[in-house]
């Protein structure tokens, strides 16, 4: 009875809280560990933390002008697409498919668990397979609300992104209380030379990141964005900005109470925080912990579904995933495809291998795309952006982003190994499937089953564009 498309039902409040929400999640309360255990000491890893934030704002900033240059939602997928070509955009669908978005998503949804279940079993850890247990019910639960309403999945990260902020000040308000007071120590020789491992810093960088990695979300949901050409700047600007005075607070309490080796030995660096300085919120700060990694849960399978949605429209992606449900006007296919990997990569990930695993190809990319505007500046110099950085800034972060992968390999060959193979493991599926047209068999045979699955789910193409 109505054209069946993709709303614009995002506002600027609502694109706020998909930054925050995306951003202050569960990086903020496992990264601690990963990044004083690769810088060597308290006074580097808030430098890494600092450095983080400046280099998210950088990213942040060239985002918002790919935003108001290219129309399209897609994210990382389209940019590189507009700006670089088919194959390096399919190479990076290919890696942030199999590999970049279930470990990020699994990471995410361990530490939903692990705090969820931490009051339940303090002081003791809680057994693994209960966390996976709750880990996955979790994703499942954030899995069923982005299948049934756009509009419910954004009122919910708005309302999970006060509950974020909460949690945040829960924790740096206690803190900087004991600071004035003069609980000074554990800041003792904060740069402690000796400690300092030069080979290591990209893993610290790559954990920093970690904990700052959503400032580009608002690019995934371009076309559902209303006035994006003002709202995705003033956004990016706000949310960033917001996000490092929060984590710089956050890290200064966490060194007031908890020294180098109590960070280093909590599984869960927020709750040992509350033990030691806040003994009446012992139950309450680890829901809201949890209650924060359930908003970045929701804001990624958000932004992912679009990222398929759109590259099945651009045709370098099985066309089911282009289509919307006839009734709730959410990309259904899209949403639901993540489900199987990420339900196997938390069952047997571990939360730090597989940061580092996915952070290389993420950060390979991100590059790449900021090397694309780089790129669509030169080519389309006549092309006027509302937005508009200055080129020290795509320039400095692309090269910081290019030599912190180069580097990540001497810091661990193993797992940045396994992520540069599965990237390269997408050039022969390019030429095979993409680059070579089917044969009129395999073609049938496959649009038959796509025909059969639309049936099954309800889902039509998308009637009209709105870029």
């Amino acid at each position: 009875e109505e054209a069946v498309f993709l709303r614009k039902k995002i506002t600027l409040v609502r694109a706020f809280s998909l930054l925050i929400g995306s951003m202050v999640g569960s990086g903020i309360f496992i990264s601690p560990k990963g990044v004083l255990k690769n810088s060597g000491s308290v006074g580097f890893s808030l430098v890494v933390w600092f450095a983080c934030g400046v280099l998210s704002m950088f990213g942040a900033l060239c985002y918002a002008e790919l935003g108001t240059r290219i129309t399209k939602s897609g994210g990382h997928y389209i940019y590189i697409l507009e700006t670089l070509g088919p194959l390096p955009s399919f190479l990076f669908l290919w890696a942030e498919f199999f590999a970049i978005r279930p470990a990020n998503s699994a990471v995410v949804s361990l530490a939903f668990g692990r705090y969820m279940l931490e009051p339940f079993f303090a002081p003791c850890a809680a057994p693994v397979p209960a966390v996976k247990l709750v880990s996955l019910l979790g994703y499942y639960m954030v899995l069923t609300l982005n299948s049934w309403s756009v509009t419910w999945s954004a009122r919910l990260q708005t309302a999970l992104s006060v509950i974020k902020l909460l949690a945040l000040a829960l924790i740096i308000v206690p803190g900087m209380m004991l600071l004035a007071q003069g609980h000074t120590e554990n800041f003792q020789d904060a740069f402690n030379r000796q400690s300092l491992v030069l080979d290591k810093l990209p893993l610290a960088f790559y954990a920093g990141m970690f904990a700052y990695s959503g400032w580009f979300q608002t690019s995934f949901v371009r076309e559902e964005l209303v006035r994006p050409e003002r709202n995705i700047p003033l956004a990016v600007i706000v949310s960033v900005i917001t996000v490092i005075v929060g984590y710089m607070l956050t890290n200064v309490s966490y060194y007031t109470v908890l020294g180098t080796q109590d960070v280093l030995a909590s599984p869960a660096v927020a709750v040992s925080f509350v033990q030691r300085a806040f003994k009446s919120l012992i139950s309450v700060v680890p829901v809201l912990v949890a209650l924060s990694c359930f908003g970045t849960m929701n804001g990624g399978i958000f932004t992912f579904s679009r990222t398929l949605f759109v590259a099945s429209r651009e045709g370098q992606w099985p066309p089911l995933f282009s289509m919307i449900h006839i009734r709730r006007h959410t990309p259904l296919p899209a949403v639901m495809l993540m489900f199987p990997l990420v339900t196997a990569m938390v069952c047997i990930g571990d939360i730090y291998h597989l940061m580092n695993f996915f952070s290389f190809s993420r950060w390979l990319f991100i590059g790449l795309a900021t090397l694309g505007l780089i790129v669509h500046r030169h080519r389309h110099p006549e092309l006027r952006s509302p937005f508009k950085v200055p080129l020290f800034v795509p320039v400095s972060f692309t090269i910081i982003c290019l030599f912190t992968v180069a580097m990540s390999f001497y810091s661990d060959p193993v797992n940045i190994s396994i992520g540069c193979t599965m990237v390269l493991s997408g050039f022969p599926v390019y030429y095979l499937i993409i680059h070579r047209q089917m044969s009129s068999r395999c073609r049938s045979l496959f649009y038959y089953l796509t025909h059969k699955l639309q049936l099954l789910l309800e889902v039509v193409q998308q009637e009209i564009k709105t870029y």
